[in-house]
């Protein structure tokens, strides 16, 4: 009986200290929120795959719109995301919650809003937003803009550059990017003059022949930079992905041919072939602090 009462007191030892260094083990999956834009779309799966393949986390991709993506990582509800787009574009979005998140770093610099137009409409009769005002290029334009989805910043600044330049006569027509996209495809295939919403870094640049249009009063910004937010505490409870996410950073030209590969074959070979193009900027981003 003695004997008995060892053997179960030793096995229930055992199976306590495998439960519990199990526990300790567990290692929650890395949260990261995206929307359904292409650069957020390549730099999130890139970087989930380097957290995942390189650093040894399970990582969970939650995708959603811009504005439940910023109160998402405010709440604590997702550990991070990569395409907060600053100071403008997104600036009423950061507003309300900049002080519920950390910045960790800058992933690439030199992203720009504008207009575009296909390059086969002349530049003297479109230069600027001030020449959609001309009767003649309204009516080969049938007074639309196309734009995108309702909630991203570039919308918010289309719309309002219709009433700064004047042109409330044309309609903004609020769509997605895959909606705007099929809609630039239509026209340059038949090339039937046009004018988008669009933003640089965008993949569109290396399968059509666009320009952007200048815009004389800024109403849609300058040059932005693109930031990796992340929840408050998530530095101290994952110094490792925290670390990583602070020195990834892409050269705009780089994330744009990625971008461009990725709408030939797919995101997941062309994270492939980004990791294998780039073995130092890769290390370099997985460098441990200090090392």
């Amino acid at each position: 009986m003695f004997k008995t009462l060892v053997t179960m007191s030793l096995a229930t030892t055992i199976a306590a200290g495998t439960f519990g260094a199990a526990l300790a083990e567990y290692r929650p999956p890395v949260k990261i929120g995206w929307v359904a834009w292409s650069d957020a779309e390549f730099v999130t799966k890139l970087a989930a795959k380097l957290i995942k393949d390189k650093l040894g986390h399970e990582v969970e991709l939650v995708q959603t719109d811009i504005a439940p993506l910023y109160q998402g990582v405010s709440r604590g509800d997702l550990d991070a995301m990569m395409m907060a787009w600053l100071p403008e574009t997104h600036a009423d979005y950061f507003a309300k919650v900049k002080d519920k998140m950390t910045t960790l770093g800058t992933v690439y610099d030199g992203a720009k809003l504008g207009w575009v137009v296909p390059k086969y409409v002349p530049e003297d009769a479109i230069a600027s937003i001030d020449d959609l005002k001309k009767d003649d290029v309204k009516e080969k334009l049938k007074g639309r803009i196309e734009g995108i989805d309702p909630g991203a910043g570039l919308t918010r600044l289309s719309e309002q550059a219709v009433k700064d330049c004047e042109l409330d006569s044309y309609k903004l027509q609020i769509s997605s990017e895959a909606g705007m996209l099929t809609t630039v495809d239509r026209a340059v295939r038949k090339e039937q003059w046009l004018v988008a919403t669009s933003w640089s870094p965008h993949w569109m640049f290396g399968k059509y022949e666009l320009r952007y249009i200048d815009d004389p009063k800024n109403a849609l910004g300058r040059a932005e930079h693109v930031n990796v937010l992340a929840r408050k505490g998530f530095e101290t409870d994952n110094p490792e992905v925290a670390g990583f996410l602070s020195r990834m950073k892409l050269p705009i030209g780089d994330l744009e041919a990625a971008m461009f590969n990725a709408q030939e074959t797919s995101y997941e070979k062309a994270v492939d072939k980004y990791i294998a193009d780039h073995p130092d900027q890769i290390s370099a981003w997985l460098a441990k602090d200090g090392g």
